[in-house]
């Protein structure tokens, strides 16, 4: 039997993974706990995202699994051991601003959490894949020291610099900077996903992605936020801008276009290897941009306020540079732009608001 095992598979990048990878494997296993609703509020809940994939696919078995919890993490490996092949390890606290109001919480999940699956994995079946969804937050914010120009919607990187035509890419400094204290945990976990692969030799991979977005983002106020802002677009919710004039530049990678670079990696894997995956010079925007582009499909105008207060160790712009990935993985390209996905998510949004709403009546 062949299983993948994938953790927060009731969020965003976890199942697209369960769909993704269901016609692959005989058994996808899943694991979530939804801390998501404990970060964010009901609102931000995955159970509704884990019942319709379990409705979906016959193949997926859910796991209601806190990954902190190392010996229930462990009966679970026990039980499959060696027929699993892939380890999608999404699982996280994944917001900044969240993180400096328990730090303990935020560590022992993002990094303590990451070893427990490294371990396991070592353990129980050392020849799998392990894919680490990390974030461009690792850089801290060393990306705001780039030379920087104002434009009218965006700040926008000088055309004279070499991270202009494609980006930022995996020679940045992850030291002497401000990283949050979730960037500090997720290098924490980073580099142990990393090392796992160089010193005991796994098939190990770090995705450090930009902004992660997709139709079954339950997005909320603190994380994901193309999401956030489609969702207050449609339903005419106040959405605050936080500092940068709303200039400030994020390239967002579509759900599906970054498993598919997991199953590009599966397919042909490295030990120990470091990727930025993010929408690069494909698919991205600024906060100002985005706004035009959710009034443009809702046809409803944004209800908006600035604040100049910005995100500690927030990037004023970031870019990520796949070249390295493409380079290793020539026939993957992008499938979503930015306009696509956010149409994508308009349709998504409100068929499910609709279907609320007649359950509700």
């Amino acid at each position: 039997m062949k299983i993948a095992l994938i953790t927060g598979s009731g969020g965003l990048i976890g199942s697209e993974s369960v769909s993704f990878l269901a016609n692959k494997f005989d058994l996808i296993v899943g694991i979530d706990n939804n801390l998501r609703a404990y970060f964010f509020g009901g609102s931000a809940s995955t159970d509704w995202n884990v019942s319709r994939i379990q409705n979906q696919f016959s193949n997926y078995k859910h796991y209601n699994v806190d990954i902190r919890d190392y010996e229930k993490l462990g009966d679970i490996f026990k039980e499959y051991n060696t027929d699993i092949s892939l380890i999608i390890h999404t699982a996280a606290q994944p917001s900044h601003d969240w993180a400096a109001k328990e730090p303990l919480t935020d560590f022992t999940v993002n990094a303590n959490g990451t070893v427990n699956m490294l371990e396991l994995t070592r353990l129980h079946c050392p020849e799998a894949v392990f894919v680490f969804t990390s974030t461009n937050k690792v850089y801290g914010d060393n990306p705001n020291f780039l030379p920087l120009v104002e434009k009218e919607l965006r700040w926008e990187i000088e055309e004279t610099h070499p991270f202009y035509k494609e980006g930022i890419d995996e020679s940045m400094s992850i030291d002497n900077c401000k990283h949050s204290v979730f960037g500090a945990s997720k290098v924490a976990a980073d580099i142990m996903v990393q090392e796992y692969g160089r010193y005991f030799g796994m098939k190990t991979a770090v995705f450090r992605g930009g902004c992660l977005t997709g139709p079954n983002h339950s997005g909320a106020q603190l994380h994901g936020f193309l999401a956030y802002l489609m969702k207050c677009a449609i339903n005419h919710q106040h959405y605050t801008i936080f500092g940068y004039k709303g200039k400030q530049v994020r390239d967002n990678i579509h759900s599906y276009d970054l498993v598919n670079m997991f199953w590009h990696f599966y397919n042909n894997p490295k030990s120990g290897e470091v990727y930025n995956a993010g929408g690069g010079r494909f698919a991205n925007c600024s906060m100002l941009e985005a706004i035009n582009y959710c009034e443009e499909i809702t046809g409803n105008k944004l209800d908006y306020s600035y604040s100049e207060d910005n995100r500690i160790g927030d990037h004023i712009w970031y870019i990520s540079d796949v070249s390295k990935f493409k380079s290793h993985y020539p026939s993957w390209n992008y499938t979503y732009g930015i306009e696509e996905t956010l149409q994508e998510m308009f349709t998504s949004f409100t068929k499910r608001s609709a279907v609320k709403d007649a359950v509700a009546g």
